[in-house]
Formats: C-alpha cells, structure tokens, sequence
C-alpha cells in the first residue's frame, strides 16, 4: 500500500487555551497564522488551518507553504472552525463567526466543490444561514458542529466568552482562556439548519449543560436527527492546559489531570416535526434503539436527555476524545463503531475502538507512549464499516525510544506494523490521510 499520512503538529508553542479559541473581533492586528490544529480540503486542495481567519494552503507533494488565505477576504466572518465537513460531492460546509456593530452571531458556512480556475482558493464560498446568539454579550465558545445528509446541527453551549477580554487579553498580559468562562446556569441548546435552503428550523431543544469539542456523527431516523458526542460536564477543561500546568511534574501533574473533566461519548435525538398539539411531558423520539429522550416541556420546548454510549469502561480508560469514524462512506449515516484516544494522562495515552451498537470497547496502549488522533484509512475496495487499518502517530519521552507511526488493524485492534521516526515531536492535534 503506498499512501502519504498527514499528521499535523504543534510547532512553536505548547497546547494552550489559544489553541482552541476563535477569533471574537473584527481584524484583531496581531492573530497568529499559526495553523497548528489540521488539515482540511475545500475545491480539492489541502489547508492548514486553526480557528483563526486564517489558513495556508499546502501543495501535498513538497508540504510546502503556497498561499495564505483570509477568510474574511471572501466572506464577512472573523474565522471558521478547523472541522468542516463534507457532502459526496465535495461540497464543503463549516462554521464560522461574526462580530460587529449589530451583535455576535454565528454562520454557517458553504464552500462550493469546483473550481473555475487552477489559481483559485475558496472563491464562491457563502453564508447561508446567521444565527444569533443567545445571550448578546456572551456568545459561546465551539470548536465544531454535526452534520447529516440534510442538515446542519450547532451546540450553543454554557462555555461563554468575554469578547472585551478576549479583545484586550494581549495588552493586559493574559491569556485568551482569561475570557472564557464555564456558566452552568445556563443550558446547552442545539440549533438545527437545513442544508438545502439555509433555514433555521423553529425547534428549540434544550440539554442539561455540558460541553463538548468533538462531534462522533449524526444521522437521520424516523423524523428525528441522532447526534453523538464525545461530553464534558464540567467547563473548565481549558484552563488545565495552561503552560504553568503542562510545566508541572510527579505528583503535581497528576492533580492537575485528577482536576480535569472527563470525555464521554452520549447520544441525544432531536424530533424535527413537532406538533403542536403534541402531548406535554410525553417522550417524542420514536427510536426504540436508544434510550435517549425529547420531552415537549409547558413552554414548547424540548428537553433532550442523553444516551451514555459507552460510560462503564471508558472511566478506566480516562475518558474518550479525538474520535474518527470510516468518514467517507459511514459520515450522516447509522454507524457501529468509531475511534479516539483515550486519556489517563493530559495527552492521549491509548487509541480506542468503541462499539456503539454492543457497547464494546478494543484498547491498544504501551507504557510510556502516547498515540495521537487515530486516523483510520479503509482498505481498498472494502463495504466494511472497520475494514481498513488505523494511523496513528506515536511519541515518547524516553529518549532511548524511537516515535513512530503506528499501523492497527481496525477490526481486531491488532498492531500490523510501525515505522519508526528517529526525531523528537510534539503532541499533536488532529489529521488526514491522503492516497497517491
């Protein structure tokens, strides 16, 4: 098999707050253009890309730098997430933000899938749909959102930003998680768009606060769009990896990662046809494959309460977080398993394979190594959801060890091989896998 892994990683700073922040104010002078967090195609070329408004567009023979792209150059947003996601057709959408003199609102955001010439970036990109947030002063933080076949679903979550702080925090010495804050007084809301038209539909669903930072996948069932998670129910997690506690040894890092909120994976199921007359206190998901629920509350709304998909053994494993599915063909669909890195220590300390159907779990782990992203690559021609093998990228502190790019099998979870790489690297975030 020849393929080409890119894997993408912290350059010249560690992982801070700053890392996971998008850009709250119009033409903030000094934003870096440090897109250390992944690798993302729109029209058919690769970007590296952050949560700022900026990318830089990669040629994949050379790796090289060719341009740097603005997205505020095409569109009137300060930045997009680093998680866009992706139709059949190449059709890419994202979310993106907005600040100004009416408000703070968030955007979805349309990239079309062809070019009209070789040169070109994004051009034709699009805004269709503006939603405003709830609280004017205090728009939440999100570092990426879900998608089925017709619709977007946003989380508006009680991890709140100060937009004054965040504007001000270089000048007065602080960090950008100085203006963020977890306000659990206030409940988690999914926002559901429709792709086709752009419009944001009337439903208001409500959750008890969590937060969370990764989308599984979503999907389409019986009137209802079904959304896994990976969920915190504590807010304060940016605030762990700050330098001073990264910089911190023995027993010391330890508490610091004791302190930190767990990652779970839920299910929550959103009915999209309401009736009025809808009974209230009445479970409205007809899904008899998940005990998720939706209950039409006095006021109209929904109250959405999850599903744990997996709880028991993943608290052995330090939670869950970086989770990947087979994308290409299982992205918007019903699914069976996904993939993500445990996390007994600040960084991943495992790679996982979860059952979502069975509630299973497969572990790879070596001591004193630590595997980023899982990345998983289906083997050629194959129908089957874990037929194929995971990527992941493997570091070591020890300096007597080799990092190394680990192969899995994705069926059994069993090493295949690995190709050690005689340099010292950073943690890293996310990546793609690309075939040549």
């Amino acid at each position: 098999m020849f393929f080409r892994v890119f894997l993408h990683f912290i350059r010249s700073h560690s992982a801070t707050a700053v890392d996971f922040l998008p850009v709250m104010v119009h033409r903030l002078p000094a934003m870096t253009d440090n897109t250390n967090v992944n690798y993302v195609r729109y029209k058919g070329d690769y970007y590296l890309c952050t949560e700022t408004n900026f990318m830089n567009k990669v040629d994949i023979e050379t790796l090289e730098k060719t341009e740097k792209v603005d997205w505020s150059k095409f569109i009137a947003v300060n930045g997009a997430t680093a998680h866009p996601h992706y139709d059949l057709d190449g059709t890419a959408y994202n979310m993106g933000n907005s600040f100004g003199p009416y408000g703070f609102s968030y955007k979805v955001i349309r990239v079309p899938p062809e070019k009209v010439d070789l040169g070109e970036t994004i051009h034709g990109v699009q805004v269709i749909c503006s939603i405003a947030s709830t609280e004017k002063g205090k728009p939440s933080y999100y570092h990426s959102f879900g998608m089925t076949r017709n619709y977007i679903i946003f989380i508006e979550q009680p991890l709140k930003m100060n937009l004054w702080k965040i504007a001000t925090s270089k000048i007065r010495g602080k960090a950008f998680s100085d203006g963020i804050s977890w306000e659990p007084q206030c409940n988690t809301r999914f926002h559901v768009v429709e792709k086709r038209t752009g419009q944001l539909l009337p439903g208001r669903y409500y959750s008890k606060p969590f937060v969370t930072f990764h989308q599984i996948n979503a999907f389409e069932d019986q009137g209802c769009v079904i959304i896994d998670l990976c969920c915190q129910d504590n807010g304060r997690t940016l605030e762990v990896y700050q330098l001073q506690n990264l910089r911190k040894a023995g027993e010391g890092l330890d508490q610091v990662h004791n302190s930190a909120a767990k990652s779970f994976p839920r299910r929550f199921v959103l009915p999209l046809n309401v009736s009025l007359n809808a009974p209230e206190g009445d479970n409205l998901s007809p899904l008899s494959y998940t005990s998720a629920s939706a209950v039409k509350q006095a006021d109209g709304t929904i109250w959405c309460s999850h599903e744990n998909l997996h709880q028991e053994d993943l608290e052995k494993e330090g939670g869950i977080e970086f989770p990947q599915i087979y994308y290409d063909r299982f992205s918007g669909k019903k699914y069976h398993f996904f993939y993500g890195c445990g996390f007994r220590h600040l960084v991943g300390d495992s790679l996982i394979k979860v059952d979502v159907v069975n509630k299973t779990l497969k572990v790879w782990r070596e001591d004193g190594f630590y595997p980023s992203e899982p990345v998983f690559v289906p083997a050629p021609g194959t129908n089957e959801e874990d037929g194929g093998v995971i990527l992941s990228v493997v570091i070591t502190p020890n300096q007597n060890e080799s990092n190394f790019i680990l192969v899995l099998d994705a069926k059994n979870f069993e090493e295949l091989g690995r190709a050690e790489v005689p340099v010292q690297m950073p943690y890293g975030f996310h990546g793609t896998f690309i075939p040549i």
